[in-house]
């Protein structure tokens, strides 16, 4: 097996992702960085570059990559070598970031690179069209167990409503994928397996990606390094898998939370297996309607991006695919 396809991790904050993240980084063919935050930021200014043609502007697009805040240094990565690879690299966007992800691997040892983030979740259609080779991970927990552990964040300042909306925002994206992408492109991990029965969850995803399943997978505690020692909420990673968390909701959310979760998300918790418990206090009709109205904001913003999206690629003004893997070289060829 020698696939180097792109390996994209996404799902809703706190959902899992991270773990997932070092499990397949401690494979000994697969890098999976720190998250980073240039990819989207330098895409949604794209306007900016132009053809990417011209030096300047990859140059002009390696210094927004490698500024301060885009979290490259958190790779590893001196930022004047990615700006001169990029500069000397293929003219497309896609390129550009691929070489961040590509350099981080090399420095690893690894044959093959990818990124994880959970912003990705409603980002789907544009981490294909700059890689259109691109394998997606999206990994699902129960939505309770989701919001009671957002709410613990010292940087999350969404409230409850808000987490409530967002999960159902990134379950709303995983049933729109499954349905519409190749099943050797989207494949789907539900975290209660993964921390119930790692071997046989990961020996899937592996037969997804086209690799062989490695036991250092197991044992993602032992790559600690990957993530940032000042994200402390991460410091339960640092012990072997377990399902601790699991049922955390039960305890970590407040009555009404846990009411208001299972009638607004009842149909979306039970379709992805999790058994409502009926032990939370009914909401207020104001209440349900301050959740379906923050809901419906949401998705709206997410739809109205689409489209724009979808529209801006009809046109291709500029190639952006990138050009790094074999099956990119070979869509480039075709053209």
């Amino acid at each position: 097996m020698s696939s180097d396809r792109p390996i994209f991790v996404l799902g809703c904050p706190r959902s899992g992702t991270t773990l997932l993240g070092l499990m397949i980084h401690a494979h000994p063919r697969l890098a999976m960085p720190p998250e980073n935050r240039f990819l989207i930021n330098a895409w949604r200014r794209r306007a900016r570059f132009g053809d990417l043609r011209s030096e300047q502007q990859r140059r002009d697009l390696a210094g927004l990559i490698t500024q301060k805040g885009s979290k490259i240094r958190d790779l590893g990565l001196k930022p004047a070598e990615v700006e001169r690879l990029i500069v000397e690299g293929p003219p497309t966007m896609g390129s550009a970031f691929g070489i961040v992800f590509r350099e981080y691997a090399r420095n690893h040892g690894k044959a093959r690179w990818g990124d994880k983030r959970p912003a990705y979740a409603p980002e789907v259609d544009v981490l294909l069209r700059l890689f259109p080779d691109a394998q997606i991970v999206h990994i699902i927990r129960d939505g309770r167990g989701n919001v009671a552990s957002l709410k613990r964040m010292p940087w999350w300042y969404i409230d409850s409503l808000g987490s409530m909306a967002t999960w159902a925002l990134s379950e709303y994206c995983m049933r729109r994928d499954r349905k519409r992408l190749p099943k050797d492109t989207f494949h789907v991990v539900r975290y209660e397996n993964l921390v119930a029965d790692p071997r046989a969850v990961l020996q899937e995803l592996c037969e997804f990606l086209d690799e062989e399943f490695d036991e250092a997978m197991l044992e993602p505690h032992k790559v600690r390094d990957v993530v940032p020692e000042r994200k402390t909420w991460h410091q339960n990673l640092s012990s072997e898998v377990n399902s601790s968390a699991v049922e955390s909701w039960r305890t970590g959310l407040e009555p009404w939370e846990l009411g208001l979760m299972e009638l607004v998300l009842g149909r979306a918790l039970k379709r992805n297996g999790y058994e409502l418990s009926g032990a939370g206090k009914r909401p207020t009709p104001r209440l349900v309607w301050r959740y379906w109205r923050t809901n419906r904001e949401l998705r709206l913003v997410v739809r109205q991006r689409w489209a724009r999206e979808a529209a801006e690629a009809r046109r291709n003004s500029h190639p952006v695919a990138a050009q790094l893997t074999s099956r990119q070289l070979e869509l480039a060829e075709r053209g």
